[in-house]
């Protein structure tokens, strides 16, 4: 039985290496952020590589993201693209000479051969394999070919392509989140790893620069599980062969599962991590949260900062059970980290959405004293930063936004008399407190029969056209007396009131 040690002994190397296709999604960045806390908690190595041969599907757009959402996520790497190391180039488009040389040489050790099978020939006997209730992988049929078979396999003009020779007995491993696991022969057949063109296949490019770039624990999702087993019998060819120190330790991370308990997949919308950027999810609380897909905290704490969970961070504590993708929790850890930035941290992040092309107002209208007044009372209020722009956009308008809905939810019969009346209690008002607006506006619902909620209303939909948002009295205040009668008397001429 071939086995595979658990790594231990020597300073943890990890490796994130995604490949350059299209959006990265939070599947991906889990994968990255647990690499990167077990490295840092064990004051380890994290590893940067770009797994790039696949020309038809790789770009350097999504090259460039990949950069740039790890930098903004706050996930550092000690080597890797523009910051370098001892086993550059860490991109696999420019490695490719390292990845003919081991390929020559396992097929000069007898650890792989070509094999001149045609694809119709495969799905042939892959078929028969299937009607005999047999298992249907490669069969090995080229595995022994006798030198005169593949001459007149080479005389038709076939191209072989290369593949590795599984040893004959169960491979086994200490899977660091699952267990020990043993994976079978037949379930194991001989595969590819060089096509037919001499490109090298993921199967062995991956594997290899993990040797070479001397990798000890490979975090990685649980649908590479089956190909664990095939690169662990390369790992021991590599070692025999003087290319490779170890066999690395493997820890297979629970699917990330989205609605109808289907994983989650780069199509589904909540997957891609641009929206939640542009959403404005704070990194430390989207990590925060993906951080609990597959593991936690504590038993009674789910918020917590990234340095915490550094600090915590054990990989025999991930779940191996699926862990499920939910918005509103992600949504609630984020404002939760809202809340916990000081307030000039606070309106500093909140800039971007301030500015065109979120902001809804001219950019002279934009008032910094206002803003910094108000900051305190939004930060309690917001999910993610982009609300920020409706919450505040009253300010810096010269007009409220037209909002239909609010204002027939708001304006019932009656509302002009009672907007009256509120306008000329606040005309009287003491505009240097808060409280004395609110009494004010309390008094003229107490002449109409109604309490503060409902006497609020009206003038809420009137100063700021929405039924919802900051602290009625603190806004009227921090608008300022002017601007605030004059949108009351607005309301009141369309009121005809």
């Amino acid at each position: 039985m071939l086995s595979a040690p658990l790594g231990q002994g020597v300073p943890p190397r990890v490796r994130f290496c995604p490949s350059p296709t299209g959006n990265p999604h939070v599947g991906l960045v889990r994968t990255a952020l647990f690499n990167w806390a077990f490295a840092r908690h064990n004051k380890g190595t994290m590893v940067f590589r770009i797994e790039d041969t696949d020309a038809a599907r790789d770009s350097e757009e999504s090259y460039d993201q990949l950069l740039d959402s790890l930098r903004w996520l706050g996930l550092d790497w000690d080597e890797g693209p523009e910051v370098g190391g001892p086993h550059e180039p860490y991109r696999q488009s420019r490695r490719m000479d390292l990845y003919r040389d081991v390929a020559g040489k396992l097929l000069a050790g007898g650890y792989a051969y070509r094999c001149y099978c045609t694809v119709t020939e495969l799905d042939e006997r892959r078929e028969a394999a299937r009607a005999a209730g047999r298992p249907s992988g490669y069969d090995g049929h080229c595995r022994d070919l006798p030198d005169d078979r593949k001459a007149a396999y080479e005389r038709e003009g076939r191209e072989p392509i290369i593949r590795f020779r599984m040893p004959d007995e169960p491979i086994t491993f200490t899977d660091l989140v699952r267990g020990e696991l043993t994976f079978t022969p037949d379930n194991v057949p001989d595969y590819g790893i060089v096509r037919a063109n001499g490109a090298p296949l993921y199967t062995l490019v991956n594997p290899v620069d993990d040797a070479l770039m001397d990798i000890t624990h490979v975090l990685r999702g649980e649908d590479l599980l089956s190909s664990t087993p095939r690169q662990i019998a390369l790992y021991g060819a590599l070692i025999e062969l003087g290319v490779a120190h170890r066999i690395p330790a493997f820890g297979h991370l629970p699917y990330v599962m989205g609605e109808g308990n289907k994983k989650l997949s780069k199509r589904d919308p909540q997957s891609s991590l641009n929206l939640y950027r542009e959403r404005g999810f704070l990194p430390e609380g989207l990590l925060n949260y993906l951080s609990l897909l597959g593991w936690s905290f504590s038993a009674d704490q789910d918020v917590f900062s990234v340095a915490e969970m550094v600090g915590r961070f054990d990989i025999a504590d991930v779940n191996a059970n699926p862990a499920r993708f939910d918005l509103r929790k992600a949504e609630a850890i984020n404002a939760d980290h809202i809340r916990r930035l000081d307030v000039k941290a606070f309106a500093e992040a909140c800039e971007p959405w301030l500015r065109a092309p979120h902001a809804n107002w001219e950019p002279e209208d934009f008032d910094r004293s206002a803003w910094e007044a108000v900051a305190p009372y939004a930060q309690t209020r917001l999910t993610v930063l982009s609300d920020i722009t409706a919450n505040v956009d009253f300010l810096f308008r010269r007009e409220p936004v037209e909002d239909g809905a609010s204002w027939q939810k708001a304006m019932k019969e009656g509302s002009g008399a009672l907007l009256r009346t509120a306008r000329e209690k606040l005309a009287a008002a003491d505009w240097a407190h808060p409280e004395a607006l609110k009494e004010a506006v309390l008094a003229a619902g107490e002449e109409h029969g109604l309490k503060l909620g409902k006497a609020q209303a009206p003038v809420r939909v009137a100063v700021t056209g929405r039924t919802v948002g900051l602290p009625l009295f603190e806004s009227l205040q921090i608008l300022g007396r002017g601007k605030s009668l004059a949108r009351i008397d607005a309301a009141l001429e369309k009121l005809g009131a």
